[in-house]
């Protein structure tokens, strides 16, 4: 017997009394294959407030009340020209900025900004903007300290794929996963250095779901 014979004769005894493994259980498609609506959305909330964000949910009618709670009294806010007028209709006229072209100093002396968003991937608590004119420029979610982001519960996906698939590559996209934050190399945590020091994610449900 030579020695790779030997080795397989250990093998095989080894073996011998070994119990196999179960066979895995797979699911028959369509059974159980996709997550429940609310799951997908309590998943979603749990993982943007696992980031250190603030998670606000709330039913449609009630979106202006959580937008204007969400910033501080008499904050200035800047406001995407194509922002649907309801969602900050319970901020004063006053505490409304216009994006008129602001520059990245004035920008940073307002107080907070309001934008939607393209979508919302549940498996990573990520809320991506396209840009498009309800959420205006890049500078506008980059610069102010605070990003209030309004996102709806029919735009929240599973997972990374399922974003991709409804976004155009040729659009600027910015990808948020909680306020911005660094570390040293003590790993010291400081956020607010590259972006909003505080995020306010309000997910806007279904009435009665």
């Amino acid at each position: 017997m030579n020695a790779r014979e030997e080795i397989l004769d250990r093998v095989r005894a080894a073996l011998a009394d070994a119990t196999p493994a179960p066979e895995p259980v797979v699911s028959p498609a369509g059974a159980g294959g996709e997550d429940p609506r609310e799951v997908v959305l309590d998943r979603f909330a749990e993982r943007v407030a696992d980031y250190r964000a603030q998670v606000v949910r709330c039913a449609p009618g009630e979106v202006a009340a959580a937008v204007a709670a969400a910033v501080p009294d008499r904050a200035r806010v800047v406001v995407p020209d194509g922002l649907a007028a309801e969602l900050v209709a319970g901020l004063a006229p006053e505490q409304l900025v216009a994006d008129d072209g602001l520059t990245a100093d004035q920008l940073d002396r307002v107080d907070a900004v309001v934008t939607a968003c393209r979508v919302g991937i549940a498996e990573t608590g990520t809320i991506v903007l396209d840009h498009e004119p309800d959420q205006g420029r890049r500078a506008l979610s980059l610069v102010p300290d605070r990003h209030v982001c309004v996102v709806r519960a029919d735009q929240v996906v599973p997972d990374v794929p399922d974003a991709v698939a409804l976004l155009d590559p040729q659009r600027p996209l910015t990808w948020i996963s909680g306020p911005s934050a660094t570390s040293d190399i003590e790993l010291s945590r400081v956020e607010g250095v590259h972006g909003p020091r505080t995020l306010v994610m309000v997910l806007v449900e279904a009435e009665g779901g």
